[in-house]
């Protein structure tokens, strides 16, 4: 007997999803286009999630539920808890990665914003976000990496130039964004690390004080 072809996971529907919202901004995205993207017929997809919105707002939680892990996996590959809080914000820039994918982010955040339902799941994603961004700079501060500070205000801080350098980038779209964001983290970072001068585009050992 042949065996059945293995059903595609709404996981790999949400990753379709993803793929598509870049390319495509919320008024010009169909199921077709995802159904399309993921290898499975639009008749699943509405099976799934229903509308739209539906799928919009089934992957709008299912990125806020996979925050924590995230931060832990990211933690675990890098070890240094500074060294994960930049590689983690740098690498989320990813879905935004040309200025027409961040124009589309945009008008998906309009969605986000607009809308209570989606409002209160993107709530709970910046709160987490904040939550585990505090956690690695008390750990940077426990291992000495950065010095003793209001890291509940640090972390609040890295939330916001994250976001700003993000609309910058697509303001003067000079270079990459991961880099932009990369270098905006660096320079809030610089005056609280502990014997450590940031250069542009990389870091130098300098004395302790």
């Amino acid at each position: 007997m042949t065996p059945r072809p293995r059903e595609t996971s709404d996981a790999e529907i949400l990753a379709g999803l993803a793929r598509v919202m870049q390319r495509r901004s919320p008024v010009e995205l169909t199921l077709a286009d995802v159904a399309k993207e993921a290898g499975v017929v639009p008749a699943t997809i509405i099976q799934r999630f229903g509308t739209k919105r539906g799928l919009l707002l089934a992957n709008c939680k299912a990125w806020t539920a996979d925050v924590s892990r995230q931060f832990a996996a990211a933690r675990a590959k890098y070890g240094s808890p500074l060294n994960t809080l930049v590689e983690l914000f740098v690498g989320f820039s990813g879905f935004a990665a040309t200025p027409e994918s961040m124009a589309n982010f945009l008008a998906y955040l309009q969605i986000d914003l607009s809308d209570p339902e989606f409002r209160a799941v993107l709530l709970r994603q910046f709160e987490t976000m904040r939550d585990e961004t505090k956690k690695l700079l008390d750990a940077a501060v426990a291992a000495r990496e950065l010095k003793p500070c209001d890291t509940a205000a640090l972390a609040r801080l890295v939330e916001q130039v994250n976001a700003g350098a993000m609309l910058d980038w697509a303001i003067y779209r000079k270079g990459g964004l991961a880099a932009w964001i990369r270098r905006a983290l660096e320079a809030l970072l610089a005056p609280y690390r502990f014997g450590k001068l940031w250069k542009s585009g990389g870091m130098r050992r300098g004395r302790a004080r």
